[in-house]
């Protein structure tokens, strides 16, 4: 299980990443302007960029924590149930999610560093 507070925290050790609150009660992760991630607190669920691929890869693993997002679902987006996300999991759907927004140069600097993933 994941919490909400758990998920802002990997979505902000990202480089550059930062929150905003979106559409009054909506929390956006984003890249400058671009959006990677979001999430209401308290809804249990929270929406992540990915593929097309990525997408119909998590709704076959795993239907009962992954469905595709309302509204931007046919784009690749993944809504989560926190409930039943698997941390690990959840930290590579968003760092990949983070890689499809930043600046490529940013992306070519964070794995150069060789990132470790936080204990949750």
């Amino acid at each position: 299980m994941v919490t909400f507070d758990q998920f802002l925290s990997i979505g902000l050790a990202l480089p550059r990443a930062t929150e905003r609150l979106t559409w009054e009660t909506t929390v956006t992760l984003r890249v400058g302007e671009k959006i990677f991630a979001m999430g209401t607190p308290g809804s249990g669920e929270v929406t992540v960029k990915a593929s097309k691929a990525d997408q119909a890869e998590l709704l076959a693993a795993e239907p009962e924590v992954y469905s595709s997002a309302p509204y931007v679902g046919r784009h690749g987006w993944v809504l989560v149930k926190l409930a039943g996300a698997d941390p690990e999991e959840l930290r590579d759907l968003l760092a990949d999610a983070w890689r499809s927004v930043a600046p490529k140069k940013l992306v070519r600097e964070y794995e150069a560093s060789g990132p470790t993933p936080e204990t949750l």
